[in-house]
């Protein structure tokens, strides 16, 4: 679990957020809380947090499954990944591929990412089990991912954010 910081406010009076800044969680409450209420607030949205992110971001089986269906769908059902799984030590790419073993990593900074971000991800992976490098060859499959050129700029996008203010982040790949 991250780091957890209370924020108390003075023109918060009724509501109580959650959310997730900079690595850790953050409970914005109302200033006239007592200690119990902070606690008890505090438990129950970051509960409340854990459980909506949870469905959002599917599992290593999930993760899997999916995979599968890009393939299918995007790559004729050519690349057959051995494992799909998250990985939280990768801070400078979005997901890797090992073909020899087909086990394919991604990154669990795409975890909450929008769906289609995820599945550029997936696909960018899967087509390394058919070609590797970056080449024309491997563009080409991945190019068939129809939200390809909108998953990579929003990926670009979070990484420029993410190195402006000093965090590790994956460089943008050379295109086709």
């Amino acid at each position: 679990m991250s780091e957890i910081e209370v924020r108390r406010s003075r023109r918060r009076t009724k509501t109580v957020q959650a959310f997730h800044e900079n690595g850790r969680t953050v409970v914005a409450i109302p200033d006239r809380f007592t200690p119990e209420e902070e606690r008890e607030w505090v438990d129950r949205m970051v509960d409340r947090l854990e459980r909506s992110g949870r469905r959002r971001r599917p599992s290593d089986t999930q993760l899997t499954a999916r995979a599968r269906v890009l393939s299918e769908r995007f790559l004729d059902g050519r690349a057959r990944p051995q494992t799909v799984a998250w990985v939280a030590n990768q801070s400078t790419r979005w997901g890797s591929c090992t073909p020899a073993t087909g086990t394919i990593r991604v990154s669990d900074q795409v975890k909450g990412m929008p769906g289609w971000v995820l599945d550029y991800v997936l696909v960018h992976e899967l087509a390394h089990l058919l070609e590797g490098g970056h080449g024309p060859r491997f563009w080409a499959w991945v190019e068939r991912y129809p939200h390809t050129t909108r998953a990579r700029g929003f990926l670009d996008g979070v990484s420029f954010a993410r190195r402006e203010i000093g965090q590790a982040a994956p460089e943008p790949e050379d295109a086709p």
